[in-house]
């Protein structure tokens, strides 16, 4: 480290040595209400849940395309669910399962964030639901870190308060989930569950019309032939209607499924348009259509078993032709879910395949109804006795085989929908925990101890920053300035009048360190001069009040006299005197009663308690102090005053706030300017050399009054103050300055 950081690191502990007053006062007042707010925090604690989100799993009856390694698990998807459960819709959920759940406890000493606070005496009551949604959003959702695992984390005043949220929001989640999963399924179901009722009673009103009929004197049996041809045709006809029924359940099974993909990703259906079955997917189902209806025809009517082995090539063919459909299928789903983003995949598959079962619907109803019409020909043809009864029986029994299948159908839907698993498993459930998680009152203690360090350190450096005014003698010497001397603070000791006692520090404590800088400021005003005899009056003034000009005139005057030379010091300053304060005597009379003739030279003349110092005060305030000092009878009373003492020192006003001092430089053979540590701003010291510059002054140097000495030169004046502070003597002790 060099020497320029060295002084610039001592600069900045001086400014904490000098300001440590506030330093600590800072410090401790934010460490006190550190400290305030760590006793009376109440405690918090924590309680989380945790759920594992895997891939949907295909309900017993199907076959997954995908398998738990296709890349469902990502972190994308995660986040996709994460923020299911963050939304606004799914915590209104979790509020509504709380709020029944505390209706269902109804102990309110166990619950706080879902009471709403009360006035004094009246029992706390439940918060609404949209209060209690926005209290959930504090709820930490958070997926653990590589793995397919998310953890609910709650928090509240109330341990098992804390632990019924979290669990609630796990279960809730759950049901949602396997409540979303089975969506489509229920839709079939309930479908099928209507028409399964519908079918019942379509069939038993044909039951009784066909046996009113044959009450009614009817033909009752139907020719061999008529018979085939009814069974034919109620075969064919249940079948249509099955496919039928099974296409309004595909319909809205693909309604409902793009309807959810449109929640998770609003272009996604507009991305699957772009898939739609391939023209040779089709031909396939067509032909396969085709042979199945026609082995179906055969086998209506291969009673005899002549027809077994066509029977036999028909389901080759429509073997083989599945087998090509299945792996064109497979081909068609691979390129349309290879693009597919991975949180969609799972969604787009199903619509994928309920479209690929859609389009074999309509075929198969298409073939079917070519079939019927053909049969319906030969139907027509029947003796008019039959078909009657051909029609009534047709009817019964095409109803009669629609609803076994619908049956078949809806029971296959409940085992779907109930073997239906959903992505969610809950594998931990919240406990009440022991011990609170917040606050952490060791740390906040500490946090405050460290932010009121930094806050009041900060402070003072920014207010040293921003601080203009004159601190230290390099200060002054960085403008070009001649320092004469610098004077410490001296320890005020106030009397019963209001008065410094120790003020007049040369004479009332000679062997103190101020006055030793009195007596160097003496020495160096002496080696401003080489002829003495031209040196013999002295005009002491500052840039602003209040920097203790006055002060200095009377301990340098002091000083100088205590070295044998014939001293007297004169009050110049009319506007504000207070010379008389410092030499602790009457006003009047003074310099303004001598010029005006009220008094002569002997009654204003005064001696101080040094033998070789003499003074006089203002007296009289003038309305024109300005001309009563440019006057020539102020310039013949300074001479004659020079002609009885070895020096006249001048005290005069600020030189900034009048021209008093300005007037008063042409008499004298030097001035020296005050300045305050501290205090005085250096614009304000700027201002004052520019003045006296300006004005052709002899000016011979500056002052600093109220110099923190130890604070800023402390190792230097350790030495200094040990070879000039003053033997014990007997006696009480008389207050010196500051720090000494």
């Amino acid at each position: 480290m060099n020497e320029t950081e060295t002084l610039s690191l001592k600069d900045y502990l001086n400014i904490i040595r000098l300001n440590l007053f506030p330093i600590l006062l800072i410090t401790l007042t934010t460490l006190t209400f550190s400290i305030i707010y760590a006793v009376t925090a109440r405690n918090i604690y924590t309680s989380s849940a945790s759920v594992k989100i895997s891939q949907a799993k295909s309900n017993i009856l199907e076959a997954p395309f995908f398998m738990e390694s296709s890349g469902f698990g990502n972190d994308r998807v995660i986040a996709n669910e994460i923020e299911i459960l963050k939304n606004y819709d799914f915590r209104e959920r979790v509020a509504q399962a709380l709020i029944d759940s505390f209706k269902v406890y109804n102990d309110p000493s166990r619950f706080s964030i879902l009471l709403q606070s009360s006035e004094s005496g009246v029992p706390p009551q439940l918060i609404t639901l949209s209060r209690l949604t926005d209290r959930l959003a504090s709820v930490a959702i958070e997926q653990k870190r590589g793995l397919d695992i998310v953890t609910i984390k709650a928090e509240s005043p109330s341990a098992w308060e804390a632990a019924l949220i979290a669990s609630t929001y796990a279960s809730v989640y759950f049901k949602y989930d396997l409540e979303f999963n089975r969506n489509q399924l229920t839709v079939v179901r309930r479908f099928l569950e209507d028409q399964r009722k519908d079918k019942l009673n379509e069939l038993n009103a044909s039951e009784d019309i066909l046996k009113a009929y044959q009450q009614q004197g009817g033909i009752i049996v139907l020719e061999e032939q008529a018979s085939q041809l009814v069974g034919q045709l109620s075969q064919f006809e249940s079948q249509k209607g099955m496919a039928e029924i099974e296409l309004m359940a595909s319909d809205k099974t693909l309604k409902k499924l793009k309807e959810e993909l449109e929640k998770q990703d609003p272009e996604a259906n507009a991305y699957i348009q772009s898939f739609s079955a391939e023209t040779y997917l089709k031909t396939l189902q067509n032909e396969i259509s085709k042979l199945e209806l026609s082995r179906d025809l055969v086998s209506q009517n291969n009673k005899s078993g002549a027809n077994g082995q066509l029977i036999e090539d028909y389901n080759r063919k429509i073997d083989n032709l599945k087998e090509k459909l299945n792996e064109k299928i497979n081909v068609y789903k691979a390129g349309a879910l290879a693009s597919t983003p991975a949180e969609i995949k799972v969604a787009i598959q199903k619509i994928i395949d309920e479209e690929i079962k859609n389009s074999s619907l309509r075929i198969t109803i298409q073939q079917l109804g070519v079939i019927i019409s053909e049969l319906e020909k030969k139907f027509n043809i029947l003796p008019g006795s039959a078909i009657e009864l051909a029609r009534l029986q047709r009817k019964m029994q095409s109803l009669e085989k629609l609803y076994v299948l619908v049956e078949e159908k809806y029971q296959e839907a409940v085992i779907n929908e109930q073997s239906q698993a959903g992505k969610v498993i809950v594998i931990e459930n919240a406990r009440p925990s022991d011990t609170h998680s917040k606050p952490n009152r060791i740390l906040i203690i500490m946090i405050g101890l460290v932010m009121g360090l930094g806050v009041s350190v900060g402070y003072v450096f920014m207010k040293n920053y921003f601080d203009n005014t004159v601190k230290t003698p390099e200060d002054i010497q960085k403008r070009g300035e001649n320092v004469l001397a610098w004077i410490p603070q001296i320890e005020s000791s106030v009397t019963a009048n209001g008065q410094n006692e120790f003020e007049f520090i040369v004479a009332k404590r000679p062997d103190s360190i101020p006055s030793e800088a009195f007596r160097a400021l003496r020495t160096r005003i002496q080696f401003t001069r080489v002829d003495s005899n031209s040196f013999k009056t002295l005009l002491v003034t500052s840039s602003a009040p209040s920097e203790g000009k006055t002060m200095i005139s009377g301990n340098l005057a002091g000083s100088i006299a205590q070295a044998g030379k014939k001293t007297i010091i004169v009050d110049c300053d009319l506007r504000k005197p207070r010379m008389h304060n410092f030499f602790k005597t009457n006003r009047f009379p003074g310099v303004v009663d001598y010029l005006f003739g009220q008094a002569t030279f002997e009654e204003i003349l005064r001696q101080s308690e040094i033998p070789d110092l003499h003074y006089i005060t203002a007296g009289t305030i003038p309305p024109n102090p300005s001309e009563i000092l440019g006057s020539d009878k102020m310039r013949e009373f300074f001479e004659m005053l020079k002609s009885k003492y070895d020096l006249v020192i001048i005290d005069s006003p600020p030189i900034i706030a009048v021209s008093d001092s300005e007037i008063l430089s042409q008499f004298v053979d030097a001035t020296m300017l005050v300045v305050s540590a501290n205090t005085t701003e250096l614009e304000l010291m700027e201002k004052a050399l520019g003045i006296i510059k300006k004005e052709g002054i002899n000016f011979i140097g500056i002052v600093l009054n109220n110099f923190v000495y130890k604070s800023t030169y402390g190792s230097y004046y350790k030495y200094y103050y040990y070879y000039t502070r003053p033997k014990k003597v007997e006696g009480p002790k008389l207050p010196g300055s500051v720090n000494s």
